[in-house]
């Protein structure tokens, strides 16, 4: 593989990432030179202590035909009983038997025996290594089985230490034999050989048991200390701990007296797991070595214990001997990379024993802790260099939705089978004592942490420890359970606890007491534990096939090149294991999350007890009968506790028990195999080769003309010089520690795990093959795109609580559009604000809408949830009165509505009397009584607050005359106390202020509500969000008359008496300053003259109709490969599904384009301030926008209603500042992944700055492109001008709600802004100029003379007579062939759709059937002409994908 390299300084400059290496430790005896303490370490006892061992090794074992005569040999030893002591006599009482007996010898003349075997021969072959004991020491058979046919002759075999393996090599220290048949089992720590040494038919079944140890003598034990470190300093988010120089030599700093002509043995490698009180973990690995020790530290009673004075002779010396001692080096690090840690430790004992160098090794160990760092999605892999011939490699872990960690699955599948295995996990799923031993220390944590690792997404919560040193082997008898690992040696001294399960790693056995034994498997789910035996067993057999070799020993080109081809069958196995393991629980724990308990009310006290929280019974109803004393057992542990604890109420560990969820959901635990796909998908990393070299440090220089001498020699590892250490090069501060990404103060987290990426890219990539769904796909991440924006539009909001109502209302409204989310961030972005400012029961309403959208919420979004109920701050005190004043205030409301039907009969009778002649001029009167019906109710701010209705307003009181007369000074009556309350609620009001109540009753009361604007009805859609003043501007048609409004109202259809009862059933409070309702989200398209309620939101009680900037926005786009214009809806339908991808699909050349966003802003703000214009409501040209509409010959007030007028408020002096540009157009996926971005790094703060659109113009105009398409709230129009008006001052505490969101106005144009003067004119404009009908853009080149009034008007005919076909086949007559031709940038389809649009006004076209005309017609001529022929003359209608999103996203209607 060709790697790019590069150097360390390039790539290390541009940030800095964590260390690989945060520690460097020296651990053993302390003193340079001074006596080690008398007394030697002994722990305290954690069990009952085993009388003391042999100390030499077994060295021979033969066996002896006592029935031939044969004697024991002498200095050996016969076994002659079983393990229980019962009497053993093989073959006895059988004719010709020779009764064989084993006996073995102890001695450290010969290398020790290593491993022991039964052969039967002729059935197969000795093991390579092994030798057959085929005869006795006195020349007989040594055959085991009875003589006579059918008993195959059986022998031993066994194998022996290597030559020169030294005193710490392992080797047998016991032999045993055990009698099943009489109960026995095998010891704890010893080997049973499966072989049967008796295979006849006659006698029991006798099997050999060893024990493989390290036998020493002559030792001190003693406990280790910490002798050096580096660097000095801790760090303040990671202080090293205390007992790391225990956990380094977990069996103490030894001193031993060996022979003289020993070798130093190999360093042991261990590895160990330090917990934090928070639960994080840290990771280490020591290297244990021996040193020489001096005598002369030695007392004389420590010389006699380890045998360097004779025992007759008292204080002469014995020759041939050699004192050592055991230290350590040791690194910790936040992550467990063992492989490189192992390498490093390696190369430092090398460097210590070898030597001279020209460095010391203090430069080694501060370069590799500064300059290596952990290997990131910028630095893939990172080879370090550290000498010409030590090179290591370092590899960015596998991205996988599972926690990191140090486990190896594969050690712990190879060390104890499947079925021992799944034994384990049953018994860390019940919570029992486990006790994981072995003599290697380094497989004790690799397979500890699989232990815990398996049970994922259940976190072990007790005492956890992989490696224990002795000193903490108390832990043994602890009350509760644990998993601890510890060196096998310790059960020389003591023998194990009888409540705990032992699992010995060397002997493949699992020793447990008959009381203490975990449940049978059978008691796991019949059909997951099948499958996940059948698994294991399967991986188990390919075991053997894969590399195993030292990857500290490679070279530098099989790290380059084979590295990853070679390991990547065990990575493989690897990740098979622990997806077995992971399909095992998620059936186990299948539908779990249908038995949660929301909260749904203020929290009590043990509101997160776990039967608050999960429905047990429930849960445990649903399983199967046979494994109920499992989830018994399971349901009552600590970590199911804590498990549905983060559940409900989130945890760092979020996105992993998200990744689980969708595990759940994918298994099936009916089924008798896997599935075929795997869960753990992993990511591709980076597609990056991109190699990071990290060479050694630099050596000093030298003198000119000569070479640098090496003076860097030692005979063991030195103490660290702290002037010898090399100083970082760029070290302001500590590096950053690995943990979760930092977020703004105050706010939510609005990103998406990565688990919801990658669901919504298997979204979005199989919705874009169907054009509906597509549609709604962008839909879905434009609405995400909101939310994301939310939290700084609620902090802008002069009422926050307002704003949260109306983002809840846009809840409601993408439920009314079907908008299909592709995750839960907008759910989760509105809980979480709604916890931060206190409206817990908005909460319960957003989860209600939720599910009633059909949502499930995963577990980031449900411990939001239950974090809002539960940390905001509920009403206190009781609620009755409150409750006794909704109900009333309900009847009011009741009482009210019934009387509608008679009042509107009374008004029709009123209109018929006023109609009639003789009624004259009394028409004043009873214009005075008519109301409306159709005022909706709106949502009190307040309890006993007035209403949103200016108070001025002289309808906005109820006026009492008649019997209870203008009685100021009337006495309080029940009924008088009712009109107080109404009056003080201010949801109703009389049918006229000036009409007195007749009879004081309630048939007088109407409601009221906010003033609707003339010309639409209070039920209109989307203005309700828009932050502009008006869709259509009131210069040319100014104020509807009263009476035109009302028309609109009596049209407007009510809403439901149960709805607006149910709303008003849970009042929420709120702020005084809240005065205005929350604005509805219908979803009709807003009326021209309405101004939106938002307005009031941002900036209440302003003058509307003053317009200081207008902000022309259009996203059509001009495809330079074919000169053609492509419109929004073809753009959105040619982009691909892919969060990365900027361009395109061109419809007519099939060529990628990146589209473009033009804009123009128009700033007519004057410099002193002038009065406004009059409105132009008197003009008698001017349409009603409540009456009918205009008919094809009124073209000039079709294209009044069309074109917004241009001064839009200003005289038409005023200049004004114009200033264009065009960004890149966005797809709403590949936006939201840079809107995520610049709020992860900057804070959604930066939202809300006026910096924002000068800073980030391609995000900023990109929002407010779908924000005003979609009609939706914010704060961006406002950015314009105060990014416009400079730096804010400082006082100001909000400087971007300066501006009147109501004076800028924001324009969607179809088409594009400019057109272009070389091009053939657009048929539209023409239309405009022959009409003479005043436009935004003025066509500055010459007209064409075949493109005419008549021809213009020819077509208009034809689409009026609904002979489309017609009309395309005078165009394409009228523009010749393409070659020589009229060359236009619209196809023919958007030329006759404008030209249409611009005749007959946008009111009156329908799109929806002049697609259905223009197909039919394309039809028609693709008969004549062929469908080739016209699309090469860009005749075809837009793909149904690109009408779907029209059809989602609302066509713009303006050119």
């Amino acid at each position: 593989m060709a790697a790019d390299a590069v150097s360390e300084g390039g790539a290390m400059a541009e940030e800095r990432p964590p260390r690989l290496v945060d520690y460097f430790v020296i651990a053993g005896l302390s003193g340079s030179g001074a006596p080690i303490p008398e007394e030697p370490w002994v722990p305290e006892p954690s069990g009952p202590l085993r009388p003391p061992r042999p100390a030499d090794p077994i060295t021979d074992v033969a066996v002896i035909a006592r029935a031939l005569g044969e004697e024991v040999p002498q200095g050996y030893t016969c076994i002659q009983t079983s393990a229980g002591g019962h009497p053993l006599e093989l073959s006895a009482g059988l004719l010709g038997g020779t009764q064989p007996v084993i006996c073995y010898r102890r001695g450290r003349d010969k290398p020790p025996l290593v491993e022991l075997g039964v052969l039967y021969e002729g059935k197969e072959r000795p093991k390579p290594g092994f030798q057959v004991l085929d005869t006795t020491p006195y020349s007989h058979s040594a055959n085991l089985a009875p003589p006579g046919p059918g008993h195959p002759r059986t022998y031993l075999t066994y194998r022996r230490a290597a030559e020169g393996a030294g005193l710490h090599a392992l080797g047998i220290t016991d032999l045993c034999l055990v009698l099943p048949s009489k109960g026995e089992g095998t010891p704890h720590t010893y080997c049973r050989l499966p072989r049967n040494l008796n295979p006849g038919m006659w006698g029991p079944a006798v099997h050999l048991c060893y024990k493989v140890g390290l036998a020493k003598a002559n030792t001190l034990v003693y406990e280790a200390e910490l002798l050096g470190r580096y660097p000095e300093e801790d760090n303040e988010a990671f202080p090293l701990p205390e007992s790391v120089p225990v956990f380094c030599l977990p069996m103490g700093a030894t001193v031993e007296c060996w022979p003289a002509q020993t070798k130093y043995p190999v360093p042991v490698f261990s590895t160990f797991v330090l917990t934090g009180a928070a639960g994080d973990k840290v990771y280490g690995a020591a290297l244990q070595f021996y040193e020489a020790f001096p005598r002369a530290r030695l007392s004389e009673r420590q010389a006699r214990a380890l045998g360097l004075l004779s025992a007759v002779e008292r204080g002469r010396a014995l020759g041939g001997r050699a004192v050592r001692s055991r230290r350590a080096i040791a690194v910790l690090s936040r992550w467990p990379a063992f492989p490189a840690f192992r390498a490093f430790l390696t190369f430092l004992y090398r460097y210590s024993v070898s030597g001279p160098h020209r460095l010391p090794l203090e430069a080694h160990i501060s370069h590799f802790i500064h300059n290596v760092p952990f290997p990131s999605p910028q630095r893939p892999r990172i080879l370090v260099q550290m000498s010409p011939y030590d090179n290591l490699l370092l590899c960015q872990p596998v991205s996988s939705p599972l926690p990191l960690s140090g486990a190896s699955f594969l050690q712990l599948l190879q060390s104890l089978g499947p079925e021992l295995a799944v034994t384990l996990l049953l018994a860390v799923l019940t919570e029992h004592k486990l006790l994981v031993h072995s003599l290697r220390p380094d497989l004790l944590t690799s397979v500890c942490e699989a232990l815990v690792s398996m049970i994922f997404p259940l976190h072990w919560q007790c005492p956890y420890i992989p490696l224990c040193p002795l000193a903490l082997a108390d832990v043994l008898n602890a009350p509760v359970p644990f998993i601890v690992g510890i060196h096998s040696s310790y059960f020389d001294l003591h023998d194990p606890p009888a409540d705990v399960i032992c699992v010995d790693l060397d002997t493949n056995t699992l020793f447990q007491t008959e009381e203490k034994k975990p449940l049978s498997p059978r008691t796991l789910p019949r059909r997951p534990y099948k499958v996940l035996l059948a698994t294991l067993t399967h991986l188990y057999q390919q075991l053997d096939q894969t590399y195993t070799g030292p990857e500290e020993e490679a070279s530098l080109e099989f790290l380059l090149t084979d590295y990853e081809a070679v390991c990547g069958r065990r990575a493989r196995l690897e990740r098979e294991v622990q997806g077995a393991f992971l399909r095992f629980m998620a059936c186990l724990l299948k539908g779990y999350r249908d038995f949660l308990r929301p909260l749904t009310q203020a929290p009590s006290e043990g509101a997160r007890d776990v039967d608050n929280l999960f429905f047990l019974q429930g849960f445990l109803k649903s399983r199967e009968r046979s494994s109920h004393k499992l989830y018994c057992q399971l349901l009552r542990t600590q970590m199911f506790s804590q498990f549905i604890e983060e559940c409900s109420f989130g945890s760092a560990r979020h996105a992993a028990l998200e990744f689980f969820d969708s595990c759940v959901d994918k298994v099936h635990p009916e089924q008798d195999k896997p599935e075929p796909t795997p869960l753990v998908e992993l990511e591709e990393l980076s597609g990056s080769e991109l190699t990071v070299f990290i060479t050694p440090p630099e050596e000093p220089p030298a003198p000119e003309g000569s070479e640098s001498a090496p003076q860097y020699c030692y005979d063991g590892f030195p103490e660290l010089r702290a002037e010898l250490f090399e100083s970082p090069q760029e070290q302001p501060g500590a590096l950053p520690v690995p943990g979760p990404t930092r977020s703004a103060p105050n706010s939510p987290a609005p990103r998406r795990t990565k688990q919801e990426t990658k669901v919504a890219q298997r979204m979005a990539q199989k919705s874009a093959a169907v054009p509906e769904l597509w549609a709604r796909c962008l839909l879905g991440h434009c609405y995400g795109l909101w939310f994301l924006c939310l939290p700084a539009y609620v902090r802008s909001a002069p009422s926050r609580v307002q704003a949260l109502h109306t983002a809840y209302h846009v809840l409601r409204q993408m439920e009314s559009r079907k908008v299909v989310l592709p995750d839960e961030v907008c759910y989760r972005v509105l809980m979480q604000l709604c916890s931060h400012y206190g409206q817990p029961v908005l909460s319960v309403r957003v989860m209600l809408e939720m599910r009633r959208a059909g949502v499930v919420p995963n577990t980031i979004t449900y411990g939001y949830y239950n974090k809002a109920v539960l940390e905001s701050k509920w009403l206190s005190g009781t609620p009755g009165g409150r409750l006794r004043w909704a109900k009333l205030r309900n009847v009011v409301l009741g009482a009210a509505q019934f009387r509608q039907p008679l009042r509107e009969r009374r008004r029709r009778q009123q209109q018929q009397q006023a109609a009639a002649p003789e009624a004259g001029g009394a028409q004043t009167e009873p214009r005075l009584e008519r109301h409306s019906p159709t005022r909706p109710l709106q949502r009190q701010t307040t309890w006993a607050g007035r209403s949103f209705r200016d108070p001025a307003s002289p309808t906005g009181r109820l006026v009492k005359s008649g019997s209870l007369g203008s009685a100021r000074g009337a006495q309080p009556t029940l009924e008088a106390g009712v009109a107080h309350m109404i009056e003080a609620l201010g949801v109703l009001e009389p049918r006229g202020s000036p009409v007195p109540w007749r009879d004081g009753s309630l048939s007088d009361l109407s409601l009221t509500g906010e003033e609707p604007a003339s010309g639409g009805s209070p039920e209109d859609s989307g203005s309700a969000l828009s932050t502009q003043s008006t869709e259509a501007p009131e210069g040319l048609s100014g104020r509807t008359p009263k009476a035109g409004g009302r028309q609109d109202e009596a049209r407007t259809p009510r809403r439901g008496l149960g709805t607006r009862l149910q709303q008003l059933l849970t009042p929420s409070r709120r702020p005084p300053a809240s005065r205005g309702p929350p604005p509805e989200l219908p979803p009709d398209p807003p009326p021209p003259a309405r101004r939106s309620p938002m307005d009031s939101l941002l900036r209440p009680r302003e003058r509307p109709g003053s317009t200081a900037s207008e902000i022309l926005l259009s996203s059509c786009s001009l495809c330079r490969a074919c000169d053609s214009l492509v419109y929004d809806e073809e753009i959105m339908a040619g982009w691909a599904p892919d969060d990365s991808n900027l361009n395109t699909v061109c419809p007519f050349c099939a060529c990628p384009f990146v589209p473009l966003l033009s804009v123009q802003t128009l700033d007519s703000r004057p410099r002193a301030p002038s009065p406004k214009p009059a409105p132009a409501s008197g003009s008698r040209d001017a349409p009603v926008p409540g009456g009918p509409g205009p008919v094809l010959s009124d073209r000039r007030l079709c294209l009044a209603l069309d074109e917004p007028q241009l001064c839009n408020g200003h005289t038409g002096g005023t200049s004004r500042r114009v200033e264009a540009g065009a960004w890149a157009y966005l797809s709403p996926l590949v936006l939201r992944k840079e809107l995520e971005s610049l709020v992860e790094n900057e804070g959604s703060e930066v939202l809300a700055l006026p910096e924002l659109p000068a800073a980030h113009p391609i995000i900023f105009w990109n929002l407010l492109w779908y924000f005003q398409r979609l009609r939706l709230p914010s704060i961006l129009p406002c950015l314009v001008l105060a990014s416009c008006d400079g730096p804010p001052p400082p006082q100001a505490p909000s400087p971007w709600l300066t501006p009147d969101p109501a004076s800028v106005q924001v324009r969607l144009l179809w088409d594009v802004l400019t057109p272009d003067p070389s091009s053939c004119p657009p048929l539209y404009v023409l239309w405009r100029v022959h009409s003479q009908i005043p436009q935004r853009v003025v066509w500055p080149g010459p007209v064409p003379a075949p493109l005419s009034m008549d021809l213009l008007e020819s077509v208009l005919r034809y689409v009026g007579l609904s002979e489309v076909h017609k009309a395309v086949g005078l165009l394409l007559e009228t523009l010749g062939p393409p070659p020589t031709g009229l060359h236009l940038q619209r196809g023919i389809y958007r030329e006759i759709l404008f030209l249409t649009m611009a005749a007959l006004g946008k009111d009156h076209m329908d799109i929806v059937t002049f697609d259905k005309r223009y197909k039919s017609a394309f039809n028609k001529l693709a008969s004549s002409m062929g469908k080739e022929e016209l699309r090469q003359r860009r005749a075809q209608m837009p793909t149904a994908k690109a009408i779907d999103c029209r059809k989602c996203f609302g066509a713009l209607l303006e050119c």
